[in-house]
């Protein structure tokens, strides 16, 4: 099994053809780097990218390090596989994940390396990006297919490209498929998912709204392309002063309640049972988590 971390709320994504951005990444707030072997890399720096990634990434970090390799239906997985093994980092990211046999070879995969290079078999934890039509509608399979997935990330850009709909509809299909991780994300009892990238760097206003907006769906943490994004996302998924005292307040009445031997109680004038008062638990220990 993975080594089990503490869940992020922001994982900043940073090329890994990029030696003084990824440490600039790692030196930052963001409770996660993903240090990127797709999309940020052209196809003819893919090999250098990956024998930089290997060398940045030789030791383990403070903070949580992914590397974000190609997608297993390209020429680039295989090898990318191995850079991960050969690396010290807590996880892969894999996007365009769609069904559950692509789970089984990737952790076939990386159980391999992990064996040839003396490392636990297990350890490389595996996060499936469901950013496809075929991936969202297998989202509970591959929600389930490997001990190696701990969490869900949405892809909303790729979403929108391949059922071509407006990204900015935030009501439409996006809604739909961001819902559906979330909801895969429980069925298979793994952490709260990570939400999409929000493209509009220097619109923190629209930022937080997109961040507000996941958090109210299940999502636990947002994905970011800049590091002026990070306060932002971190702060929007981290229980506030006004939800932590509230919670204090219904755990502390709640649990004098049950010793007197009731199991609801009024507080401000709204009632308490036991599904409100772990929801209020588990406020708490987000904060003390983070």
């Amino acid at each position: 099994m993975p080594n089990i971390v503490r869940p992020p709320r922001s994982l900043l994504f940073v090329p890994a053809t990029s030696p003084d951005k990824v440490e600039k990444a790692l030196a930052s707030a963001a409770d996660g780097v993903i240090v990127d072997l797709e999309d940020a890399v052209a196809v003819a720096e893919k090999a250098r990218a990956r024998e930089s990634a290997v060398i940045l990434l030789k030791d383990r970090r403070a903070t949580q390090v992914y590397l974000r390799v190609n997608a297993l239906t390209t020429p680039f997985c295989f090898d990318d596989l191995q850079a991960a093994a050969s690396a010290t980092l807590d996880g892969i990211i894999l996007p365009k994940a769609e069904t559950a046999s692509e789970l089984a070879t990737v952790d076939w995969v990386l159980a391999q390396w992990e064996a040839k290079l003396g490392k636990p078999v297990g350890s490389i934890a595996v996060l499936p990006i469901l950013e496809t039509a075929r991936g969202i509608a297998a989202a509970t399979e591959v929600a389930q297919a490997s001990q190696r997935v701990r969490q869900l990330m949405f892809g909303a850009v790729d979403f929108a490209l391949d059922l071509d709909v407006d990204l900015a509809d935030e009501t439409g299909a996006i809604a739909h498929a961001r819902f559906a991780v979330a909801l895969a994300s429980r069925q298979a009892g793994l952490a709260a998912p990570v939400d999409s990238v929000f493209t509009g760097i220097r619109d923190l206003d629209g930022l937080r709204a997109a961040s507000t907006r996941a958090r109210a769906m299940g999502f636990g943490g947002k994905a970011c392309i800049h590091p002026a994004q990070i306060a932002t996302i971190n702060e929007v998924f981290s229980p506030n002063e006004t939800e932590l005292t509230r919670a204090r307040e219904i755990v502390a009445a709640f649990d004098a309640a049950e010793a007197a031997g009731a199991a609801a109680v009024s507080v401000s004038g709204v009632m308490v049972d036991y599904p409100v008062v772990e929801k209020a638990r588990r406020i708490l220990a987000t904060a003390r988590s983070h």
